[in-house]
């Protein structure tokens, strides 16, 4: 059939980051090399080469997160879909788990008596868990939202923050939040994220170690 290739299952992963390599050069986008497999985990996520222009990562960051991965870090989502997406045996190899609790019935009730977003009481309970966590936000922009106000109001800083929520509704400026902030983060500018988002890019940071 006119088009088609002939490509081994176990082989399409490696085939697709040929192409979207090809795909980079012939842009003449060149990204930097340690940003390399995390920007092009992305793109092979979505599909979408706007990745390769809006990815930003704080100085340090893919440093700073594989050391918190390797050191036992948990990873802290703000939705199941996500949390399933990530690879919870490697993380598990050093130590760590993933979480989420927007789904929990005391989350929920707690949210509804306090008439705050799920999202918020999320984060306090991920601040409360009393070890280093990797925050990996792709569908709520309020969960980046409450930790700003948790680091305004001296009562929890975190370690670091992939911020990728996907929308029109706070999405942009409650990344600026962290754009604009000491904490280490990676952080897709502009609309464009998602739990799937979030996901490749933990994955690409557990598959580099």
């Amino acid at each position: 059939m006119k088009g088609i290739e002939f490509v081994l299952p176990t082989e399409i992963e490696k085939r697709s980051f040929e192409i979207i390599g090809q795909e980079l050069d012939s842009m003449g986008i060149v990204i930097p090399k340690e940003q390399e497999p995390i920007t092009k985990r992305v793109i092979h996520t979505s599909a979408d080469f706007d990745y390769a222009s809006t990815m930003r990562y704080s100085k340090g960051a893919i440093d700073i997160a594989t050391s918190l991965i390797e050191s036992g870090a948990d990873i802290v989502t703000d939705t199941n879909m996500a949390k399933a997406g990530i690879n919870k045996k490697k993380l598990a190899d050093f130590g760590g788990q993933v979480h989420c609790f927007m789904a929990d019935e005391d989350v929920a009730a707690e949210a509804k008596e306090r008439q705050v977003t799920r999202a918020t009481v999320s984060m306090e309970r991920a601040a409360a868990l009393g070890k280093s966590v990797i925050f990996a936000i792709g569908n709520a922009p309020t969960a980046l939202i409450s930790l700003h106000e948790m680091m305004e109001a001296g009562k929890f800083t975190p370690e670091f923050v992939i911020g990728v929520p996907v929308g029109f509704v706070n999405v942009v400026p409650a990344k600026e939040l962290f754009l604009n902030s000491d904490v280490p983060y990676i952080i897709n500018e502009g609309r464009k994220g998602g739990s799937n988002i979030a996901a490749a890019i933990v994955n690409a940071l557990l598959y580099s170690l």
